[in-house]
């Protein structure tokens, strides 16, 4: 069966592109998804583009260069409008401290928002790259909107998901059942998008 190799070394993104995958498309069926670890591709991709697109095709090319697979990347960010558009590019690496956790990264935002009026509108963005061995690289784009709100709320996620909340539901992101998430995150949306390109390349 073909492979599309995920540029990633977390499981549980491979497990959420395979969720968001079968849903959009029956087709998807007919190639495998793996990680690199799993046919013993190690790199280190250092993520220093001026967008999300240039991280994600830098990923996407290194992997499939060094594979000979059609690899599939991602960049995301949260943008917070109140900060200009803060931490975005910067989001996994947003809080000043040594060996930040997530929580200190949400800890950082509050105190960065700390005064300025609410609702605090933000959204997630994601971009998804998809390249091909011979250099031919293809994007897709997703976006979710919310704001976000001083306490945490939710178990679920990962990162910002417990201060992200989602007007329209009532609920964060880390609230949310991970078959809601895999519906409307800005991965999900992107992946969604890109379901036709990840598909010509295994016709």
């Amino acid at each position: 069966m073909p492979i599309l190799l995920i540029a990633s070394t977390n499981i549980g993104k491979l497990r959420e592109i395979e969720a968001i995958l079968g849903r959009a498309s029956e087709d998807a069926q007919t190639f495998q998804l793996v990680l690199p670890s799993q046919i013993g591709i190690r790199l280190e991709v250092e993520e220093d583009g001026a967008s999300y697109a240039e991280n994600a095709a830098k990923k996407a090319l290194a992997y499939a260069q060094a594979s000979g697979q059609v690899t599939l990347a991602d960049d995301s960010g949260l943008e917070v409008s109140a900060l200009g558009g803060q931490p975005g590019l910067y989001s996994a690496r947003y809080a000043p401290w040594p060996k930040a956790t997530d929580a200190d990264r949400r800890r950082y935002l509050l105190q960065n928002l700390a005064g300025k009026p609410r609702p605090w509108t933000a959204h997630f963005h994601c971009t998804v790259a998809i390249a091909v061995p011979g250099g031919k690289v293809y994007f897709a784009d997703g976006d979710c909107p919310g704001e976000i709100i001083p306490d945490e709320r939710g178990a679920g996620g990962f990162g910002y998901d417990p201060i992200f909340f989602l007007p329209e539901l009532g609920e964060t992101m880390a609230e949310l059942p991970m078959e809601k998430k895999n519906q409307l995150s800005h991965r999900a949306r992107a992946i969604q998008a890109a379901v036709p390109v990840i598909l010509r390349q295994f016709a």
